[in-house]
Protein backbone atom coordinates (compact mmCIF):
# COMPACT_ATOMS: atom_id res chain seq x y z
CA UNK A 1 0.00 0.00 0.00
CA UNK A 2 1.41 3.12 -0.72
CA UNK A 3 0.09 6.54 0.03
CA UNK A 4 -2.72 6.42 -1.83
CA UNK A 5 -5.68 6.40 0.32
CA UNK A 6 -7.69 3.66 0.50
CA UNK A 7 -10.82 2.69 2.02
CA UNK A 8 -11.73 -0.67 3.13
CA UNK A 9 -15.63 -1.09 3.63
CA UNK A 10 -18.08 -4.00 4.00
CA UNK A 11 -17.38 -5.32 7.23
CA UNK A 12 -18.30 -4.32 10.69
CA UNK A 13 -16.13 -1.82 12.21
CA UNK A 14 -14.97 -1.66 15.92
CA UNK A 15 -14.73 1.96 16.44
CA UNK A 16 -14.67 3.52 20.37
CA UNK A 17 -15.39 0.04 22.00
CA UNK A 18 -18.71 -0.58 19.57
CA UNK A 19 -18.76 -2.58 16.13
CA UNK A 20 -20.41 0.17 13.29
CA UNK A 21 -21.89 -1.17 9.73
CA UNK A 22 -22.20 0.75 6.66
CA UNK A 23 -18.89 2.48 7.60
CA UNK A 24 -15.65 2.46 5.74
CA UNK A 25 -11.80 2.57 7.43
CA UNK A 26 -9.77 4.93 5.73
CA UNK A 27 -6.32 4.00 5.24
CA UNK A 28 -3.17 6.13 4.28
CA UNK A 29 0.42 5.41 4.07
CA UNK A 30 1.22 3.72 7.20
CA UNK A 31 -1.64 5.31 9.32
CA UNK A 32 -5.37 5.68 9.63
CA UNK A 33 -6.80 8.49 7.80
CA UNK A 34 -10.03 8.02 9.54
CA UNK A 35 -13.65 6.67 9.92
CA UNK A 36 -16.62 7.77 7.36
CA UNK A 37 -19.58 6.92 6.20
CA UNK A 38 -19.63 4.40 3.13
CA UNK A 39 -21.28 7.33 1.17
CA UNK A 40 -18.78 9.97 2.23
CA UNK A 41 -15.94 8.57 1.41
CA UNK A 42 -13.47 10.60 -0.92
CA UNK A 43 -13.81 9.97 -4.64
CA UNK A 44 -9.97 9.52 -4.94
CA UNK A 45 -9.84 6.33 -2.66
CA UNK A 46 -9.25 2.78 -3.63
CA UNK A 47 -12.12 0.85 -2.41
CA UNK A 48 -11.99 -2.66 -1.15
CA UNK A 49 -15.15 -4.17 -0.75
CA UNK A 50 -14.77 -6.55 2.07
CA UNK A 51 -17.39 -10.06 1.93
CA UNK A 52 -18.67 -8.99 5.41
CA UNK A 53 -16.90 -9.96 9.24
CA UNK A 54 -15.29 -7.55 11.54
CA UNK A 55 -12.30 -5.06 11.24
CA UNK A 56 -10.55 -4.96 14.23
CA UNK A 57 -7.21 -3.03 15.73
CA UNK A 58 -4.20 -5.66 15.15
CA UNK A 59 -3.11 -7.43 18.39
CA UNK A 60 -0.62 -6.25 21.31
CA UNK A 61 1.53 -9.42 22.07
CA UNK A 62 3.00 -8.49 25.74
CA UNK A 63 4.76 -11.80 25.86
CA UNK A 64 6.60 -13.15 22.85
CA UNK A 65 8.97 -16.01 23.59
CA UNK A 66 9.36 -16.73 19.74
CA UNK A 67 7.51 -17.31 16.73
CA UNK A 68 8.57 -18.28 13.19
CA UNK A 69 10.58 -21.00 14.33
CA UNK A 70 12.90 -19.02 16.31
CA UNK A 71 13.60 -18.09 20.22
CA UNK A 72 14.40 -14.24 21.26
CA UNK A 73 18.13 -13.96 20.32
CA UNK A 74 19.21 -11.52 18.22
CA UNK A 75 17.99 -9.00 14.94
CA UNK A 76 17.58 -11.71 12.93
CA UNK A 77 15.00 -13.74 14.94
CA UNK A 78 13.02 -10.37 15.99
CA UNK A 79 12.63 -9.91 12.44
CA UNK A 80 11.58 -13.39 12.01
CA UNK A 81 9.26 -13.68 14.95
CA UNK A 82 7.68 -10.17 13.79
CA UNK A 83 6.67 -11.71 10.38
CA UNK A 84 5.40 -14.77 12.08
CA UNK A 85 3.39 -12.90 14.85
CA UNK A 86 2.37 -10.36 11.61
CA UNK A 87 0.94 -13.35 10.06
CA UNK A 88 -1.55 -14.51 12.94
CA UNK A 89 -2.56 -10.77 14.24
CA UNK A 90 -0.36 -9.71 16.74
CA UNK A 91 1.28 -6.39 14.41
CA UNK A 92 2.72 -5.36 17.85
CA UNK A 93 4.95 -7.51 20.18
CA UNK A 94 7.21 -7.22 22.81
CA UNK A 95 9.52 -9.61 22.75
CA UNK A 96 10.23 -11.91 26.23
CA UNK A 97 13.76 -13.25 26.80
CA UNK A 98 12.93 -16.39 29.35
CA UNK A 99 15.55 -16.35 32.45
CA UNK A 100 19.07 -16.50 31.15
CA UNK A 101 22.65 -15.32 31.79
CA UNK A 102 23.51 -11.65 32.30
CA UNK A 103 25.09 -12.04 28.73
CA UNK A 104 22.41 -12.50 27.04
CA UNK A 105 20.35 -10.23 28.85
CA UNK A 106 22.41 -8.09 27.71
CA UNK A 107 22.69 -9.09 24.46
CA UNK A 108 18.72 -9.12 24.30
CA UNK A 109 18.64 -5.37 25.00
CA UNK A 110 21.07 -4.41 22.37
CA UNK A 111 19.26 -6.84 19.72
CA UNK A 112 15.89 -4.99 20.64
CA UNK A 113 17.41 -1.42 20.72
CA UNK A 114 19.25 -2.50 17.14
CA UNK A 115 15.80 -3.21 15.83
CA UNK A 116 13.92 -0.38 17.13
CA UNK A 117 16.61 1.69 15.41
CA UNK A 118 16.28 -0.37 12.05
CA UNK A 119 12.13 0.28 12.00
CA UNK A 120 11.71 -3.70 12.70
CA UNK A 121 8.13 -3.83 12.33
CA UNK A 122 5.78 -4.59 15.22
CA UNK A 123 8.48 -4.66 17.90
CA UNK A 124 7.54 -2.68 20.95
CA UNK A 125 10.44 -2.91 23.31
CA UNK A 126 11.82 -5.93 25.46
CA UNK A 127 9.85 -8.22 28.08
CA UNK A 128 12.64 -9.48 30.65
CA UNK A 129 10.47 -12.55 32.35
CA UNK A 130 13.26 -12.91 34.71
CA UNK A 131 16.02 -14.28 35.96
CA UNK A 132 14.68 -12.42 39.31
CA UNK A 133 12.19 -14.89 39.59
CA UNK A 134 11.17 -17.46 42.92
CA UNK A 135 12.58 -21.17 42.28
CA UNK A 136 9.97 -22.69 44.54
CA UNK A 137 7.34 -21.03 41.70
CA UNK A 138 10.07 -21.71 38.64
CA UNK A 139 8.00 -23.42 35.51
CA UNK A 140 9.80 -24.04 32.84
CA UNK A 141 12.32 -21.47 33.94
CA UNK A 142 16.13 -22.47 33.99
CA UNK A 143 16.90 -22.73 38.35
CA UNK A 144 20.59 -22.43 38.01
CA UNK A 145 19.51 -19.59 36.12
CA UNK A 146 17.32 -17.70 38.62
CA UNK A 147 18.65 -15.31 41.45
CA UNK A 148 17.96 -12.43 43.19
CA UNK A 149 18.57 -8.72 41.33
CA UNK A 150 22.14 -6.76 42.28
CA UNK A 151 22.88 -3.63 42.65
CA UNK A 152 24.85 -4.30 38.71
CA UNK A 153 21.20 -5.86 37.72
CA UNK A 154 19.69 -3.27 38.65
CA UNK A 155 22.10 -0.66 36.93
CA UNK A 156 21.48 -2.76 33.42
CA UNK A 157 17.79 -2.57 33.54
CA UNK A 158 17.86 1.00 34.71
CA UNK A 159 20.43 1.80 31.45
CA UNK A 160 17.70 -0.12 29.18
CA UNK A 161 14.81 1.68 30.45
CA UNK A 162 16.66 4.36 29.18
CA UNK A 163 16.99 3.13 25.68
CA UNK A 164 14.31 1.11 24.79
CA UNK A 165 10.83 2.68 24.22
CA UNK A 166 9.58 -0.31 26.18
CA UNK A 167 10.93 -2.32 28.75
CA UNK A 168 8.69 -4.74 30.83
CA UNK A 169 10.48 -7.38 33.62
CA UNK A 170 8.41 -9.95 35.52
CA UNK A 171 9.90 -10.60 39.04
CA UNK A 172 9.06 -12.40 42.22
CA UNK A 173 8.81 -9.97 45.37
CA UNK A 174 11.31 -12.99 46.93
CA UNK A 175 14.05 -12.08 44.61
CA UNK A 176 13.71 -7.99 44.57
CA UNK A 177 13.00 -5.53 47.12
CA UNK A 178 10.57 -2.76 47.10
CA UNK A 179 13.17 0.25 46.73
CA UNK A 180 14.29 -1.86 43.37
CA UNK A 181 11.17 -2.02 42.17
CA UNK A 182 10.39 1.74 42.97
CA UNK A 183 13.75 2.49 41.02
CA UNK A 184 12.61 0.83 38.01
CA UNK A 185 9.27 2.35 38.15
CA UNK A 186 10.37 5.90 38.57
CA UNK A 187 12.29 5.21 35.38
CA UNK A 188 9.51 4.19 33.27
CA UNK A 189 9.90 0.11 33.44
CA UNK A 190 6.83 -1.85 33.79
CA UNK A 191 6.84 -3.87 36.88
CA UNK A 192 4.93 -7.40 36.40
CA UNK A 193 4.76 -9.86 39.54
CA UNK A 194 5.07 -14.02 38.54
CA UNK A 195 6.68 -16.52 39.18
CA UNK A 196 6.33 -16.05 42.77
CA UNK A 197 5.29 -17.70 46.04
CA UNK A 198 4.49 -14.45 47.59
CA UNK A 199 1.32 -13.92 49.78
CA UNK A 200 -0.71 -10.68 49.32
CA UNK A 201 0.90 -8.39 51.46
CA UNK A 202 3.88 -8.91 49.86
CA UNK A 203 2.16 -8.26 46.65
CA UNK A 204 0.55 -5.39 48.15
CA UNK A 205 3.75 -3.56 49.10
CA UNK A 206 5.27 -4.23 45.98
CA UNK A 207 2.73 -2.82 44.02
CA UNK A 208 2.67 0.41 46.31
CA UNK A 209 6.38 0.46 45.64
CA UNK A 210 5.41 0.53 41.56
CA UNK A 211 4.42 -2.91 40.43
CA UNK A 212 1.60 -2.53 37.82
CA UNK A 213 1.11 -5.74 36.64
CA UNK A 214 0.85 -9.54 36.88
CA UNK A 215 2.40 -12.30 34.26
CA UNK A 216 -0.05 -15.18 33.07
CA UNK A 217 -2.08 -14.73 35.67
CA UNK A 218 -3.17 -18.16 37.84
CA UNK A 219 0.41 -19.66 36.40
CA UNK A 220 3.48 -19.86 38.31
CA UNK A 221 2.10 -18.06 41.51
CA UNK A 222 0.37 -18.74 44.80
CA UNK A 223 -3.15 -19.34 44.20
CA UNK A 224 -6.06 -17.64 46.55
CA UNK A 225 -7.25 -20.03 50.02
CA UNK A 226 -9.32 -19.59 52.90
CA UNK A 227 -7.26 -17.24 54.89
CA UNK A 228 -4.40 -16.38 52.51
CA UNK A 229 -5.11 -14.47 49.18
CA UNK A 230 -1.72 -14.98 47.03
CA UNK A 231 -1.00 -13.44 44.40
CA UNK A 232 -3.85 -14.31 42.37
CA UNK A 233 -6.20 -12.75 45.17
CA UNK A 234 -3.72 -9.62 45.21
CA UNK A 235 -3.97 -9.29 40.85
CA UNK A 236 -7.86 -9.25 41.35
CA UNK A 237 -8.81 -7.15 44.49
CA UNK A 238 -5.71 -4.59 43.75
CA UNK A 239 -6.92 -1.85 41.22
CA UNK A 240 -3.48 -0.91 40.73
CA UNK A 241 -2.68 -3.88 39.13
CA UNK A 242 -3.01 -5.72 35.59
CA UNK A 243 -3.04 -8.97 34.63
CA UNK A 244 -1.96 -10.92 31.31
CA UNK A 245 -3.90 -13.97 30.81
CA UNK A 246 -3.06 -16.74 28.84
CA UNK A 247 -6.70 -18.24 27.20
CA UNK A 248 -5.83 -21.16 25.60
CA UNK A 249 -7.69 -23.32 28.22
CA UNK A 250 -5.42 -25.05 29.24
CA UNK A 251 -3.39 -22.95 31.36
CA UNK A 252 -6.46 -21.93 32.80
CA UNK A 253 -9.76 -23.37 33.10
CA UNK A 254 -12.54 -21.27 31.44
CA UNK A 255 -14.51 -21.18 34.25
CA UNK A 256 -11.22 -19.74 36.11
CA UNK A 257 -10.97 -16.96 33.53
CA UNK A 258 -14.60 -16.09 33.91
CA UNK A 259 -14.56 -15.50 37.98
CA UNK A 260 -11.11 -14.18 36.95
CA UNK A 261 -12.78 -11.37 35.16
CA UNK A 262 -15.88 -10.92 36.56
CA UNK A 263 -13.95 -10.38 40.07
CA UNK A 264 -11.60 -8.03 38.79
CA UNK A 265 -11.26 -4.82 40.43
CA UNK A 266 -10.33 -1.55 38.51
CA UNK A 267 -8.66 0.77 36.76
CA UNK A 268 -6.18 -2.32 36.28
CA UNK A 269 -7.33 -4.50 33.46
CA UNK A 270 -6.98 -8.06 32.64
CA UNK A 271 -5.65 -8.30 28.99
CA UNK A 272 -4.76 -11.41 26.64
CA UNK A 273 -1.61 -12.66 26.20
CA UNK A 274 -0.17 -15.74 23.85
CA UNK A 275 3.04 -16.60 26.12
CA UNK A 276 4.25 -17.77 22.39
CA UNK A 277 7.07 -19.99 21.53
CA UNK A 278 8.99 -20.71 18.58
CA UNK A 279 6.32 -23.23 17.29
CA UNK A 280 3.64 -19.81 16.96
CA UNK A 281 3.47 -19.43 13.24
CA UNK A 282 5.68 -21.98 12.01
CA UNK A 283 5.46 -26.38 11.31
CA UNK A 284 7.97 -27.43 13.98
CA UNK A 285 6.73 -29.68 16.63
CA UNK A 286 9.93 -29.40 19.24
CA UNK A 287 12.49 -27.12 20.19
CA UNK A 288 15.48 -26.16 22.42
CA UNK A 289 14.95 -23.91 25.91
CA UNK A 290 18.66 -23.63 27.93
CA UNK A 291 19.24 -26.90 26.26
CA UNK A 292 16.45 -28.48 27.07
CA UNK A 293 13.69 -30.01 25.35
CA UNK A 294 10.24 -28.54 24.45
CA UNK A 295 7.70 -30.53 22.55
CA UNK A 296 4.71 -29.76 21.28
CA UNK A 297 1.52 -31.96 21.57
CA UNK A 298 -1.23 -29.98 19.81
CA UNK A 299 -1.76 -27.12 21.58
CA UNK A 300 0.34 -28.15 24.65
CA UNK A 301 4.19 -27.69 25.12
CA UNK A 302 5.94 -29.07 27.39
CA UNK A 303 9.29 -29.94 28.98
CA UNK A 304 9.93 -33.47 28.97
CA UNK A 305 8.92 -34.10 32.85
CA UNK A 306 5.49 -32.67 31.34
CA UNK A 307 6.10 -29.25 32.82
CA UNK A 308 4.47 -26.42 31.00
CA UNK A 309 6.61 -24.57 28.69
CA UNK A 310 4.95 -21.40 27.20
CA UNK A 311 1.74 -21.68 25.03
CA UNK A 312 1.14 -22.40 21.28
CA UNK A 313 -1.52 -20.15 21.23
CA UNK A 314 -2.67 -17.32 18.71
CA UNK A 315 -4.36 -14.46 19.72
CA UNK A 316 -7.76 -15.03 17.40
CA UNK A 317 -7.94 -17.88 18.55
CA UNK A 318 -7.75 -16.34 22.65
CA UNK A 319 -10.53 -13.98 21.44
CA UNK A 320 -12.57 -16.79 20.25
CA UNK A 321 -11.99 -18.87 23.71
CA UNK A 322 -13.38 -15.82 25.37
CA UNK A 323 -16.18 -15.30 23.43
CA UNK A 324 -17.21 -19.28 23.27
CA UNK A 325 -15.86 -20.15 26.86
CA UNK A 326 -16.43 -17.45 29.11
CA UNK A 327 -19.83 -15.65 27.26
CA UNK A 328 -17.65 -12.27 27.08
CA UNK A 329 -18.59 -9.99 24.47
CA UNK A 330 -16.42 -9.65 21.55
CA UNK A 331 -16.17 -6.17 21.65
CA UNK A 332 -14.42 -7.07 25.33
CA UNK A 333 -12.70 -9.83 23.91
CA UNK A 334 -10.94 -7.70 21.32
CA UNK A 335 -10.04 -4.77 23.20
CA UNK A 336 -7.92 -7.45 25.97
CA UNK A 337 -5.67 -8.18 22.95
CA UNK A 338 -5.96 -4.38 21.55
CA UNK A 339 -6.01 -0.94 23.64
CA UNK A 340 -5.88 -2.64 26.96
CA UNK A 341 -2.02 -3.80 26.53
CA UNK A 342 -1.32 -0.85 24.15
CA UNK A 343 -2.44 1.19 27.01
CA UNK A 344 -0.66 -0.35 29.54
CA UNK A 345 2.97 0.07 27.92
CA UNK A 346 1.65 3.74 26.72
CA UNK A 347 1.66 3.22 23.15
CA UNK A 348 -1.52 4.78 22.41
CA UNK A 349 -0.25 4.99 18.42
CA UNK A 350 -1.85 0.91 18.43
CA UNK A 351 -4.50 -1.11 19.17
CA UNK A 352 -7.31 0.61 18.27
CA UNK A 353 -8.83 1.74 15.06
CA UNK A 354 -9.21 5.67 15.25
CA UNK A 355 -7.62 8.42 12.91
CA UNK A 356 -3.74 9.26 13.13
CA UNK A 357 -2.96 5.89 14.48
CA UNK A 358 -0.84 3.33 12.91
CA UNK A 359 -2.59 1.18 10.22
CA UNK A 360 -2.55 -2.04 11.89
CA UNK A 361 -5.77 -4.00 10.85
CA UNK A 362 -7.48 -7.24 11.01
CA UNK A 363 -10.18 -8.41 8.52
CA UNK A 364 -12.08 -11.72 10.98
CA UNK A 365 -14.97 -13.23 9.25
CA UNK A 366 -18.54 -14.72 11.13
CA UNK A 367 -16.52 -17.28 12.56
CA UNK A 368 -13.58 -15.15 13.89
CA UNK A 369 -11.06 -16.49 11.85
CA UNK A 370 -8.93 -14.61 10.43
CA UNK A 371 -8.78 -13.47 6.93
CA UNK A 372 -6.37 -10.29 6.22
CA UNK A 373 -4.13 -8.64 8.44
CA UNK A 374 -2.41 -4.98 7.39
CA UNK A 375 -0.02 -4.00 9.24
CA UNK A 376 1.78 -0.41 8.71
CA UNK A 377 -0.94 0.12 5.65
CA UNK A 378 0.95 -3.10 4.47
CA UNK A 379 -0.61 -6.21 3.49
CA UNK A 380 0.54 -9.15 4.96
Amino acid sequence: MTDRLTALIGARILEEGQFHAGRALLLKGHQIAGIVGQTDVPAEACVIKLAGGYLAPGFVDLQVNGGGGVMLNDVATLRTMSEAHARIGATSILPTLITDTPAHVRGAIAAVEQAVAESVPGILGLHLEGPHLSLERKGAHDPTLIRPMSSEDLEVLLDAAARLPVLKITVAPENVTNDQISSLHEAGVLVSLGHTNAGFEACEAAAAAGARCVTHLFNAQSQIGNREPGTVGAALALGGLSAGLIADGIHVHPESMALALRSKRGPGRIFLVSDAMATAGSEIDSFTLNDRLIRRSGNRLTLEDGTLAGAHLELVTAVSNLVEMCGVDLETALSMASEVPADLVNTAHVGRLAEGCRADVLHLNESLSLEQVWQCGQLV
